[in-house]
């Protein structure tokens, strides 16, 4: 239990914060798990507009403080080599 009143409101904002943290991180995943789904199953028109919107939500997430800037550098890059990878065997 908090002693203050600054510092129940420390508590209220952190368990404010985590919940936002939780929702981005949330919709983070799920970006990616769709892009992953979409390349394994071959479907590479939609997985590249699926892989604009991931890189979209994962530069967010490093705006936002969530991610570290070269945490999302090393998924993107992952991510695209997954594509390029799949597209050089369609081809």
């Amino acid at each position: 239990m908090p002693h203050s009143a600054s510092a129940a409101k420390r508590v209220r904002q952190n368990e404010k914060r985590r919940l936002h943290n939780k929702a981005i991180a949330s919709t983070v995943r799920t970006t990616v798990k769709r892009f992953r789904s979409l390349v394994s199953e071959g479907n590479l028109d939609e997985a590249k507009a699926a892989y604009v919107v991931s890189e979209k939500k994962l530069d967010q997430a490093a705006a936002k403080g969530l991610l570290h800037k070269n945490t999302v550098n090393r998924y993107k890059s992952r991510l695209a080599l997954l594509l390029n990878r799949e597209a050089a065997k369609k081809q």
